[in-house]
């Protein structure tokens, strides 16, 4: 009787733990809105320890930012990884912006460009105006327009305010025929993204 009764308090535990996570992500993430950075500690850090990847996001900004922490490149990066690892995107292009200044880590346009296109993948804005302007320079990647506009369009998209201007100035450099396949890669992307978000 002994082991039904733990088994099923386990099963219940693992039910409600994500409820729990999510609610103390939120606190966590309440606090450290209103600059309470202790309380996000204290929300963030054991969800973090136990391989929560928001909770390791929210910890690699404490490190990356000195808030409640001491600032620390090293234990910033650390945190982030962690999330990375775990799909988080914002960790994968807060970890880009690290690589693209030298923050904690070598300087690397190369490193930048890996961790903004996974992150631009995942539908951050933020990263994919990056990973667009990359490829529209050729830093840290090929130079491409096509795929600078493809970005541009797809940040347009999901709400990036500047990035249309930003395609619309670039595709006077284009031919018609790269434009259109830019169009279409935007396109495919987009009805990819909506789909998946459609299944969650």
């Amino acid at each position: 009787m002994r082991i039904r009764l733990t088994s099923i308090l386990t099963v219940f535990l693992l039910l409600i733990s994500p409820i729990s996570w999510g609610a103390e992500i939120d606190k966590g993430q309440a606090a450290y809105d209103s600059g309470d950075y202790q309380t996000a500690i204290t929300e963030w850090q054991p969800l973090a320890e136990a391989g929560h990847a928001a909770g390791q996001f929210g910890m690699g900004l404490l490190y990356a930012n000195g808030f409640g922490v001491p600032l620390d490149d090293a234990q910033a990066l650390r945190w982030y990884q962690l999330a990375a690892d775990q799909q988080h995107s914002n960790a994968q292009s807060n970890i880009a912006v690290m690589y693209a200044n030298g923050w904690g880590v070598p300087q690397s346009d190369a490193e930048a460009f890996k961790w903004y296109s996974l992150a631009a993948e995942q539908g951050v804005t933020s990263a994919q105006i990056a990973v667009a302007k990359m490829c529209s320079g050729g830093h840290g990647a090929a130079q491409d327009n096509v795929q600078a506009h493809k970005w541009f369009s797809i940040a347009s998209e999901l709400g990036d305010y500047n990035a249309a201007s930003r395609r619309d100035e670039l595709a006077a450099r284009m031919s018609a025929d790269e434009i259109a396949e830019a169009s279409l890669l935007a396109k495919n992307w987009m009805e990819r993204y909506e789909t998946l978000h459609a299944n969650q």
